[in-house]
């Protein structure tokens, strides 16, 4: 026979086994889960092309701040077939441009005239609101761009945004909505693609 001071203890370890840390949706859980999605930790890529450029391309806001901080520059050159319209520019990275991106460029497009560069990563600054509805939820959260490097400085603006994303309660607990296809709620890849600056 049991002993009626164990009946308790075992009913609590009972619970515990029941219930995982999922199971409560928190603002610790909403963080961990927003920052560890593959759509959040995405890093933020500029694709630089050299060479011969369209007029809209050179004065594009990115090549006009790599321009400012001296990294590219160009001189106007006749259309090619495959670029236009005129005015054409000839881009090359200058001197201290090639020292900047020297170690930014993937190894294996040293030779091409297009390539990524990795400029900045998100960062969460702040849960600020979670809104239940039975197995549905909404959290409200502020993130940035944090640069990675020089370049990721010269071209991520300084401004906070706000985003709403959907959760949805399983039966092994609460993960973030996926897709673009849900009839509530909203998925993390259109939260952070339909961000608005925060005030």
């Amino acid at each position: 026979m049991l002993n009626h001071r164990i009946v308790p203890v075992l009913l609590v370890c009972l619970a515990a086994v029941a219930c995982s840390p999922r199971d409560f949706l928190t603002r610790r859980l909403a963080s961990a889960l927003i920052t560890r999605s593959e759509a959040f930790s995405a890093p933020q890529q500029f694709f630089l092309r050299i060479g011969v450029v369209s007029n809209k391309d050179y004065l594009a806001p990115e090549y006009l701040v790599l321009q400012r901080r001296g990294w590219i520059a160009g001189v106007q050159v006749p259309c090619t077939a495959n670029v236009s319209p005129p005015p054409c520019w000839d881009i090359a990275l200058t001197p201290i441009g090639v020292d900047t991106l020297k170690d930014l460029i993937p190894a294996d497009n040293n030779s091409k005239q297009y390539f990524p560069i990795t400029t900045a990563k998100r960062q969460l600054l702040e849960i600020t609101g979670v809104s239940r509805s039975d197995n549905l939820a909404d959290v409200d959260f502020t993130w940035k761009w944090s640069p990675l490097n020089e370049v990721g400085a010269a071209l991520s603006p300084a401004v906070n945004y706000k985003s709403t994303v959907g959760f949805k309660h399983y039966d092994d607990g609460w993960r973030l909505l996926e897709g673009n296809s849900q009839k509530t709620g909203q998925s993390l890849d259109d939260a952070l693609r339909e961000a608005v600056p925060a005030p």
